[in-house]
């Protein structure tokens, strides 16, 4: 049985992402996300296929979608308590700009199924903008373009209005809404008129709250940009949204993320395995 356990987790709106490794032994695993209430009994089960005891794993970083306060992380560490020696919770766009740019200043722009912008200055001072959840906010997400174009381009017929109703009573209803984005990309990239306003619209946004999260923070040109995010990987999109930043007087500098999201996680519970903090 390993021992001297690093998990970390990158628990998204739709996929989850689990990375472990101790010497000489690893595992990994990426499937459909679990709720936050359900992550403490999708990660027992977890241990129990893989052999492992709440004993042997050293740490666990979570980084989770919709927990950003210090009160909220609390909350869900105690929750998660009892199946690592010791236990994180970072916010996913943490994780992501952890990835993305390290400890150095700058913005990062995510989206995927929801959205979010967050920055940091050399005083190590955040702001964000967005990411109020699918109800209030996800502007610019794939969430976003789903949810317009199925109600701007789904009332054809009876049958239509019925498949909307279904979508909306399901319970993983923003998660099927948000994967529809992905082909209303490939319409406006075939030149569907239809398709393009959704998603130039949808970059439009996600620029303009880079310039407030950028303005915020007092960040000096040329601003270092990231992304993280099934939108913002796509080319074409983040071409999009890098041309509208411009468009809107940001002078940026575009810089691939270092890593993903989960690897930042498990870094962090590789650290925080060694008793390192940070």
């Amino acid at each position: 049985m390993p021992t001297g356990v690093a998990v970390g987790v990158d628990l998204g709106g739709t996929r989850v992402r689990v990375v472990a490794s101790a010497a000489g032994w690893s595992r990994r695993v990426q499937t459909r996300a679990p709720s936050l209430t359900d992550l403490p009994g999708f990660l027992r089960r977890l241990w129990r296929r893989w052999g492992l005891s709440p004993r042997g794993v050293a740490a666990l970083v979570v980084a989770a979608k919709g927990v950003w306060t210090p009160a909220e992380q609390r909350l869900e560490e105690r929750r998660l308590r009892g199946l690592a020696r010791r236990v994180r919770v970072i916010s996913d766009v943490e994780a992501a700009f952890l990835g993305a740019l390290g400890e150095d200043p700058g913005v990062l722009i995510l989206a995927g199924t929801g959205s979010i912008v967050l920055g940091r200055n050399r005083r190590g001072r955040w702001a964000r903008a967005g990411g109020l959840g699918p109800l209030l906010g996800d502007e610019g997400s794939a969430f976003y373009i789903g949810r317009w174009w199925l109600t701007a381009t789904g009332r054809n017929t009876a049958r239509d209005e019925e498949r909307l109703r279904q979508i909306a009573r399901a319970p993983d209803a923003v998660a099927r809404i948000a994967a529809v984005a992905p082909s209303v990309l490939r319409r406006a990239a075939q030149g569907d008129r239809r398709a393009l306003p959704f998603v130039i619209s949808s970059q439009e946004i996600l620029a303009a709250l880079a310039c407030v999260v950028a303005e915020d923070l007092r960040l000096r040109p040329p601003v270092p940009v990231s992304w993280a995010g099934s939108l913002m990987e796509n080319r074409a999109f983040r071409t999009g949204v890098l041309r509208w930043l411009r468009r809107q007087g940001l002078r940026a500098r575009a810089v691939p993320p270092a890593q993903p999201p989960i690897e930042a996680a498990h870094a962090l519970a590789t650290r925080l395995a060694r008793g390192t903090k940070r």
